[in-house]
């Protein structure tokens, strides 16, 4: 009896214990998906009703009721695509998109930004208006989008609206990508949903080396750096001399990108083996020449709706080269504040403008083209990118300020011997990582080559050795991904 009660209760979400694909639960959840969908793989109905369902209690067991506002948005969402579509005139679809922006904006700005706005409200005005109780839903920055960017569509003639509300709310919930991206677009997906499940070996291949590499990116990379290291540096830069503060600083570099890409290459992979096929959203980042390619390589789904759906329509670059660089400052400041409620974020995004802008310069003068100028590009590129992750890692300003302080007037580059003595993993995995992210594209899909050819037991021990792994690596707490939060 003992035992079903733990059963039961472990089915249920538990704010301490939200449900993470890193988490031996999301190894169970997965399996009883895996042993019940070949039976349904190809009923096409059948299949969209099965992966609605768990999809939505994914979500449950990682927000709680808050699987409820995910349903209201997806039903807004759905109607108001609908109303656009059938709306007589042009006042009426702008009406309806409207409302559309009202209720996308008005829900993610509720509960994200109201505490930011009434603090700095305070702070300006030096008044005490009460802050909320409010709690972030889980993902909430990515599914708004997702839903936000069909009505967009819609309006804009991009899309014929869905007819089915079941094939809408499977599209927005559908959970390898629900909670932390990629953004993915219904034009994208919901011709997938009608199609059958064709499963060969490169595609399980490719699944599975995604699925291995995600895990080790976030369970043993991200995580062991962030514990051991990146934290104890930004919440003390002070402790720390400049060259440790640095340190910190690449590590940082590398541990959001394991974490996030980390947890894009598990989504895809996941979703590969059920069938459907999410974009890239990140490609080897920091081999970037500029911030321009930097951002193509970057968190892709995001850097490509900001695109499409602000920066074009705020005129891209059609009007002259000074709009275009207000474009681009408007289009990054958002993206920033997208991030999170804090100015730290907008500075952030600002940063990223200005060197947006400055690229655009750059691009009259062949010089950049040149090889070495390449080279020189990538290392360039590369510490300004680590600069601007300082403003978002940094609880604020001041601590900022004190870190980078500590870098240019307390550096004392002889101490980093002693650093790499008293943190020997710390330094291997920093080295280790960012070793792999320059290595060559042929040794991965080397590697996926000779895994394609290898029979199901083996690939079988090969998870088994990843998760044991994982197992030894882990902390005695579950670290959450970095983008939960926003």
């Amino acid at each position: 009896m003992h035992y079903l009660k733990t059963l039961l209760d472990s089915l249920l979400y538990d704010p301490q214990q939200p449900l993470l694909f890193n988490s031996s639960f999301f190894l169970f959840f997965f399996i009883v998906i895996l042993v019940f969908y070949p039976l349904i793989a190809n009923r096409i109905r059948v299949r969209t009703w099965y992966l609605m369902l768990v999809s939505l209690y994914f979500y449950y067991k990682t927000s709680g009721s808050f699987v409820l506002l995910l349903l209201i948005t997806s039903l807004v969402n759905f109607g108001l695509g609908a109303a656009i579509n059938n709306a007589k005139s042009k006042g009426a679809k702008r009406s309806f998109l409207i409302l559309s922006l009202v209720w996308n904006l008005g829900s993610l700005g509720y509960y994200k930004y109201t505490n930011f706005l009434l603090t700095t409200i305070n702070q300006v005005f030096g008044g005490s208006l009460p802050l909320y109780d409010i709690v972030l839903p889980v993902g909430i920055s990515f599914f708004t989008f997702q839903t936000w960017s069909y009505t967009l569509d819609v309006y804009f003639g991009k899309l014929k609206p869905i007819r089915s509300f079941v094939d809408f709310t499977f599209f927005v919930s559908f959970f390898p990508q629900l909670v932390a991206g990629p953004i993915v677009r219904a034009s994208y997906f919901i011709p997938q949903i009608h199609k059958r499940v064709l499963l060969d070996k490169d595609t399980i291949a490719r699944a599975l080396v995604l699925i291995f590499a995600g895990l080790l990116k976030k369970g043993v990379i991200a995580d062991y750096l962030s514990i051991n290291f990146v934290d104890r540096v930004f919440e003390n830069p002070a402790l720390f001399s400049g060259v440790e503060n640095l340190l910190g600083v690449y590590a940082y570099a590398l541990q959001i990108y394991c974490d996030f890409s980390g947890y894009s290459d598990i989504a895809i992979g996941l979703a590969a083996l059920l069938g459907f096929e999410l974009p890239l959203n990140f490609i080897t980042p920091y081999r970037a020449s500029s911030v321009t390619e930097f951002w193509r390589r970057w968190h892709i789904s995001l850097s490509t709706w900001l695109r499409d759906y602000l920066y074009i329509p705020l005129g891209g670059n059609r009007k002259g080269k000074a709009r275009q660089y207000i474009n681009l400052m408007l289009t990054m400041l958002l993206g920033g504040l997208w991030h999170g409620a804090s100015w730290n974020f907008v500075v952030w995004g600002g940063m990223h403008g200005l060197a947006l802008a400055f690229d655009k310069l750059l691009l009259n003068f062949r010089i950049m083209q040149t090889r070495l100028m390449k080279a020189v590009g990538i290392v360039f590129t590369f510490h300004f990118v680590c600069f601007c992750w300082i403003f978002f890692r940094s609880p604020d300003f001041a601590s900022a300020g004190l870190m980078l302080g500590r870098i240019f007037s307390a550096f004392h580059g002889g101490l980093f011997w002693q650093w790499l003595a008293e943190y020997r993993l710390v330094s291997i995995l920093i080295g280790a990582g960012f070793l792999f992210h320059w290595m060559p594209d042929r040794i991965e899909l080397g590697f996926e080559k000779v895994l394609r050819k290898t029979p199901l037991v083996f690939q079988s021990l090969i998870l088994a050795v990843v998760i044991w792994i994982l197992f030894q690596a882990r902390s005695a707490d579950i670290q959450p991904f970095i983008y939960f939060q926003f």
